[in-house]
């Protein structure tokens, strides 16, 4: 179950610059059974479940439900997710390339240290959800609905925001490496942790984000290009 402290949940309340921060999920997770049945399945239904350095590749866990779960060490290469909900749950030390998440549903959840490439999350909702540590590559939030979404001490190598929605979404101390924000809606997105912060597409976007004038000084370039400024 998840639970706040005092204050928490109803967001930073904003900044000198009028950004309204992202509220941040704290996870305190029942007493866990370990997971001892084999293989996960289609629809399945988890609840109060612990995964421990399990090798779930290739596994088909297509509109499961995870509630209060804790997947720790786990692999996830080609795991098949899609239309999963994850919710009140901790997610430690994942690993994996190809991992299928599309459409589906992050709630109150902490992914921490993870080492993911290709992860598909396109047409997603992740709300309260804090991404902290770890690397993860050509991360697809292509369409993905993005509320109260915390980025945190991690680096993310050309992800795709291409037409998604982020609102109060932060950037702390991480790097962001080759973005794509084309047709991208954002409000309150603070992007001034980001170091760097190198956005490829979609700079046109950006209306309702914040960024650092040092942050504007490096994509001046782009930012020229992007109107047909010539710089001599």
């Amino acid at each position: 179950m998840v639970r706040r402290a005092a204050g928490a949940g109803s967001g930073t309340g904003g900044d000198a610059a009028g950004v309204r921060g992202a509220r941040r999920p704290e996870v305190r997770l029942p007493v866990l059974e370990p997971w001892t049945e084999g293989e996960l399945e289609p629809d399945g239904d988890y609840d109060g479940v612990e995964f421990r350095e399990l090798d779930l590749g290739g596994q088909e866990g297509v509109g499961a439900r995870f509630m209060d779960c804790a997947l720790t060490g786990c692999a996830l290469d080609g795991t098949a997710l899609g239309r999963a909900r994850v919710l009140d749950s901790v997610l430690t030390g994942l690993r994996g390339v190809g991992t299928q998440w599309a459409e589906s549903t992050f709630r109150d959840v902490e992914l921490v240290d993870a080492r993911l490439g290709g992860v598909q999350l396109h047409g997603a909702v992740l709300e309260r959800v804090v991404v902290r540590g770890g690397k993860i590559d050509y991360l697809n939030l292509r369409e993905a609905r993005l509320k109260d979404v915390v980025f945190e001490s991690c680096v993310l190598v050309e992800p795709d925001f291409a037409g998604a929605r982020l609102e109060r979404v932060e950037f702390v101390d991480c790097a962001v490496k080759g973005a794509d924000f084309g047709g991208a809606t954002l409000k309150d997105v603070d992007l001034r942790g980001a170091a760097p912060l190198e956005i490829t597409r979609g700079l046109d976007r950006l209306s309702g984000a914040v960024i650092s004038t040092g942050q504007l000084l490096d994509l001046a370039p782009v930012l020229a290009g992007a109107l047909g400024i010539r710089v001599l």
